[in-house]
C-alpha cells in the first residue's frame, strides 16, 4: 500500500526530505525530483512535514492547480499550496461512508488534540479536545469516540504482558508495539528480532475490534453496518489499518485512518466554525480515558503509563499522587535509560525517540548486552506530536515552540483529569467484567493482539 509520495513535477531536488528520513529511504541527485524507496520507507511521513516544494493558486493558477487537488484525492475547499511530498488522502472514502446507510464511528488519537487547532489560527498547542468531539459530531458521525480509551485498553494489556515476561522467564527486553512505522522497520529490516516486541497490537488496531463487536452489542448495531474512522497525528497509520491481518472483529476493524491535517480539511468542508464551537464530551463508555491514556502521544508516555499501572499489577499497591509524575522517562533526547524501584524489583526501562538513533540500540540488542526489560520506540521526533500526519509547519522556526506546546499541553491535560491511571478507568473495568474478562486472556488474546513477520506467527 503506497501511503507516501514525491511528486516529480513538484520536487525540486533540495534534499530536505532525505535529510530528515530516519530509514535513509529517500534517493535521488541534488536539483533533481527525489524517489521514495518504498521497501525500505516505514511511512512515518517526516518527509511530507520538512517537504519545502510547492505549487500554489497564487503562483501556478487554478487549472494546475486544481489538476494537482484532484490527483490527491483532495477536496475542492482545499486551497493551501500543496508539496511534491505528500500522504495519500482517504477522505473521499470517509464523505461516501457519511453519505451512506452506515453505522460511522470516529475516534481520535491523544496528540490530535493537542494540534488540530493550529489549523484554525488558534496557537501552537492549543489543547482542544471539546471542541474536537464537537466538530466531529457536527459533521454527522453517529458515535464520537476516543482511541485514548483504547490507549487504557493497551497499557492493562502490554502491562500484563511485561509482568508475564519478566516473572516467568520471557523473552526480554519487552519493546513497545504502539508505532506501526518502528513495526514495519523491524519486520523489514530484523525479522529476526521481532519475538522482542509486545504483541500487544496498537491503540487504534485495539480500538477497531472493540468497537465492531463490545461497541456493536452496546450500539445494538450489526458489526458489518459499522463504519470506523480514526483520526491519527501519523501517516503510518493508514499503512496499519489496511494490514490483511487486522480484522479479528470478522471485519475490517478499522475502516480507514485520517491524519489531523485531514481531519482539519473535512472540519472546513463541513463549514464549521472551529475556533467557536463550545466543548463537548466524548460518547461513553467507549470514549472514556484516564490521563495515562492521553500522554501516549509525547515520547516517554506509553513508559510512563506502564509504569503507573505496572506498579500496581507488580506491588498490589497504588502510587501516591506524588509519585505519579514519574520524570525519570520524560525528556525528548535520543536514547535514554531509566532504573525504576517497583516494590522489590528494579525495572529498567529505556526510551528512544527518533528513528534515525535506532542503530546502537539494535547492535547491543543483537549482541545480548541491552539489559533492559522494558523500551518504548518512537519513530518520531518528540513522538506522536510531532508525526507525520500533524499540521504542517512550513517554517522551521516555528518547529521547537509547537512540539514544546505540543508536549506541554499533554501534559496539562493528563495533570487536569481526575483518574491518572489505565486501571482506575471505570469504562476499562466495565469492558473487562462484561465482555473480555481479563487481560491477557483468552478474548483479548484473539482480539487484541497480533504476531509480526520473523516471530514465528502467520504475518
Amino acid at each position: 500500500m503506497t501511503v507516501i509520495t514525491i511528486d516529480k513535477d513538484i520536487c525540486t531536488g533540495c534534499q530536505e526530505c532525505a535529510k530528515v528520513c530516519p530509514v535513509y529511504a529517500i534517493e535521488g541527485n541534488p536539483h533533481e525530483p527525489q524517489k521514495i524507496i518504498e521497501e525500505r520507507c516505514v511511512n512515518c511521513g517526516q518527509c511530507v512535514q520538512k517537504c519545502k516544494s510547492y505549487i500554489s493558486l497564487v503562483d501556478h493558477g487554478a487549472e494546475l492547480y486544481a489538476q494537482k487537488r484532484a490527483e490527491r484525492r483532495l477536496p475542492e475547499t482545499v486551497t493551501e499550496p500543496l508539496f511534491a511530498a505528500y500522504n495519500v488522502c482517504h477522505l473521499d472514502e470517509v464523505i461516501a461512508a457519511l453519505k451512506s446507510s452506515k453505522f460511522t464511528m470516529i475516534m481520535a488519537a491523544p496528540a490530535v488534540r493537542v494540534a488540530i487547532a493550529e489549523e484554525f489560527g488558534m496557537p501552537l498547542g492549543s489543547l482542544t479536545p471539546g471542541k474536537m468531539a464537537a466538530a466531529m459530531r457536527r459533521i454527522g458521525f453517529k458515535r464520537v469516540y476516543d482511541t485514548n480509551w483504547s490507549a487504557d485498553l493497551t497499557i492493562m494489556e502490554e502491562g500484563t504482558e511485561l509482568v508475564k515476561r519478566v516473572t516467568g522467564g520471557g523473552v526480554l527486553p519487552m519493546f513497545t508495539s504502539c508505532c506501526p512505522a518502528w513495526i514495519k522497520y523491524m519486520e523489514d529490516q530484523h525479522p529476526n528480532l521481532t519475538k522482542h516486541l509486545s504483541t500487544c497490537r496498537s491503540p487504534q488496531q485495539m480500538s477497531g475490534p472493540m468497537y465492531k463487536t463490545y461497541g456493536a452489542q452496546l450500539n445494538k448495531v450489526d458489526p458489518k453496518d459499522i463504519y470506523l474512522v480514526s483520526v491519527m497525528p501519523c501517516t503510518a497509520k493508514q499503512f496499519e489499518c489496511s494490514r490483511p491481518e487486522m480484522n479479528s472483529s470478522g471485519q475490517r476493524d478499522v475502516d480507514v485512518a485520517i491524519t489531523t491535517r485531514e481531519l482539519a480539511y473535512l472540519i472546513k468542508l463541513f463549514g464549521i466554525d472551529f475556533a467557536a464551537l463550545p466543548d463537548e464530551e466524548f460518547d461513553l463508555p467507549l470514549g472514556d480515558y484516564t490521563g495515562a491514556a492521553t500522554i501516549f502521544g509525547v515520547t516517554g508516555g506509553v513508559m510512563e503509563a506502564a509504569l503507573r499501572t505496572g506498579y500496581t499489577l507488580i506491588t498490589g499497591k497504588e502510587l501516591g499522587p506524588k509519585d505519579v509524575d514519574i520524570q525519570p522517562v520524560r525528556g525528548t533526547e535520543g536514547f535514554r535509560t531509566a532504573d525504576i524501584k517497583v516494590g522489590d524489583l528494579t525495572l529498567k526501562v529505556g526510551i528512544l525517540t527518533y528513528l534515525k538513533n535506532i542503530d546502537p540500540v539494535i547492535e547491543k540488542l543483537e549482541a545480548g548486552t541491552l539489559d533492559l526489560h522494558f523500551v518504548e520506540v518512537m519513530s518520531c521526533p518528540e513522538g506522536c506530536v510531532s508525526g507525520g500526519g500533524q499540521p504542517k509547519l512550513v517554517l522551521d522556526a516555528y518547529v521547537p515552540e509547537a512540539y514544546k506546546n505540543r508536549r506541554e499541553a499533554t501534559f496539562v491535560h493528563d495533570k487536569d483529569l481526575p483518574k491518572r491511571k489505565s486501571h482506575e478507568n471505570p469504562a476499562i473495568k466495565k469492558t473487562y467484567d462484561e465482555f473480555l474478562k481479563e487481560p491477557c486472556g483468552e478474548k483479548s488474546h484473539h482480539l487484541l493482539h497480533t504476531t509480526y513477520k520473523g516471530s514465528g506467527g502467520h504475518h
